[in-house]
């Protein structure tokens, strides 16, 4: 029965550790990708300016291409987000569900922690 205990526990921290990883790589892409448009964004209105009237409608065309790309790549991180929140917190559920007691003195031994922590100063 406590092999089954240990491995249910690792798969949960498993998936709660994937998750992280995933969530991480996923802002690390935003966060390039937010670089990137807005780099791209910075020479398009310094080429508009350069090139005025010519190609004021082709950089408008291509900054705003990009800033829908940009917005769309946020809406599908937001929901990727949201359905790995909802994972995680389903696990964590299941775990506590199941190590009802554990669950309740790791809490109290974090909580105990916690308070002489904050006693201290």
């Amino acid at each position: 029965m406590e092999q089954t205990v240990q491995q249910g526990n690792g798969a949960v921290h498993g998936s709660m550790g994937q998750s992280q990883a995933a969530s991480h790589e996923a802002r690390e892409k935003l966060m390039n990708d937010l670089k990137q448009v807005i780099g791209d964004a910075e020479s398009w209105l310094k080429e508009a300016k350069r090139n005025a009237a010519h190609n004021a409608g082709e950089a408008q065309a291509r900054f705003d291409d990009t800033l829908r790309t940009a917005k769309s790549d946020l809406l599908r991180l937001q929901d990727s987000m949201a359905a790995r929140g909802k994972l995680a917190a389903q696990s964590a559920n299941g775990y506590v569900k199941g190590h009802a007691w554990q669950a309740v003195g790791l809490g109290a031994a974090v909580g105990v922690i916690a308070g002489l922590l904050l006693a201290r100063r």
